[in-house]
């Protein structure tokens, strides 16, 4: 089942905030601007962070819920080469360009089309003209939001453009699995199918290095309670004030990424991917300066990010899995966050 409801205007263009779905024990809200999922309700719980209005989230900072392109994280400089031609992109990070720039995915208002079946599905497109936020080429996207029979939600982001460009897209909800009113995460569980890391230099850029993670903080392949996380002595957890990192995807193809437990609900999340890469953000930059959605109040670590994608700044080092896209090729990956008890 989908429902559809005003949600605001944006530049003379309607916004809408659709209703997948498939059981009363499981739903999902997504607007069309900026792809957002304002809300996944879980056996009654609703799991992310977010806004109330169109209004708060046109300010939204931190990318609550966002739908992030035409590249997910950070490119150093904000520049980047291809076939010999170097590009320059906003500065909207310091140096660096994060999440597509000034006015990236997140803020643009899509084309909505609705197919309502047994597992509903909200296709989102969009055309980014060439040189839009710097990027080379004409880029036509298009992305299908699929809530299933086994309360998941599926992303399947595909998209081609007539020139070598960067595809590298990803969502950057916000998930606290006690519901996203009940505080922070210190107790909730993480376990990730990843036996290697890249750290970061103090501006969140990569230092290139894929480093092991076997003996360290980083080593998440048996479940760890995040307040372990968060009282680390380790320099890089110091630096960022938690996780902020990108983790290496262990094997190929669409498999499991990652398994976040709830302690008090009981909420299993897990993330599938076909992506090399997931960068887990554990909310450290969050601040309570304002009220959010159903009168929430969110701070530091009050829940993680799972963000599926290729390495940061990969456009800038070569032995990183390449998030180029060719010309007249075709970009194609899907990323689930499945629920259960």
């Amino acid at each position: 089942m989908i429902t559809k409801e005003h949600f605001g205007t944006k530049d003379g263009a309607e916004v809408f905030l659709f209703t997948l779905k498939c059981s009363d024990s499981f739903y999902v809200q997504i607007t069309n601007y900026g792809g957002i999922i304002k809300r996944i309700v879980f056996d009654g719980t609703d799991v992310v962070l977010g806004r109330d209005s169109l209004d708060e989230y046109l300010t939204n900072d931190g990318c609550l819920g966002a739908l992030i392109g035409r590249n997910s994280n950070r490119i150093e400089n904000s520049k980047f080469s291809i076939n010999g031609e170097t590009y320059t992109l906003a500065k909207n990070n310091g140096e660096n360009n994060l999440h597509g720039g000034i006015f990236g995915f997140n803020r643009k208002v899509w084309e909505a089309e609705t197919i309502d079946k047994d597992e509903p599905q909200l296709v989102l497109s969009l055309t980014s003209p060439d040189g839009e936020e710097g990027f080379p080429g004409t880029m036509k996207v298009k992305v299908t939001y699929t809530v299933t029979t086994e309360n998941s939600l599926s992303i399947h982001y595909e998209a081609t453009c007539d020139k070598d460009t960067i595809a590298n897209f990803t969502n950057h909800s916000y998930f606290n699995l006690n519901g996203h009113t009940s505080g922070t995460v210190d107790n909730h569980t993480i376990m990730l199918n990843s036996h290697f890391h890249t750290p970061n230099k103090p501006t969140c850029v990569p230092t290139g290095e894929i480093l092991s993670s076997e003996g360290t903080v980083f080593d998440l392949t048996s479940p760890v309670t995040m307040s372990d996380i968060f009282n680390s002595d380790s320099d890089q957890i110091k630096l960022f004030g938690g996780f902020d990192h990108n983790f290496c995807i262990d094997g190929r193809g669409f498999r499991k990424a990652a398994e976040f437990i709830g302690d008090k609900t009981g909420i299993k999340m897990e993330t599938f991917t076909d992506l090399p890469g997931i960068q887990i953000y554990s909310g450290n930059f969050l601040t309570p300066d304002r009220i959010c959605k159903d009168g929430a109040v969110y701070d530091a670590h009050h829940a993680v990010c799972f963000e599926t994608q290729f390495f940061p700044n990969s456009a800038n080092i070569s032995h990183f899995p390449s998030c180029f896209l060719k010309a007249g090729e075709k970009f194609d990956s899907t990323t689930e966050y499945k629920f259960s008890k």
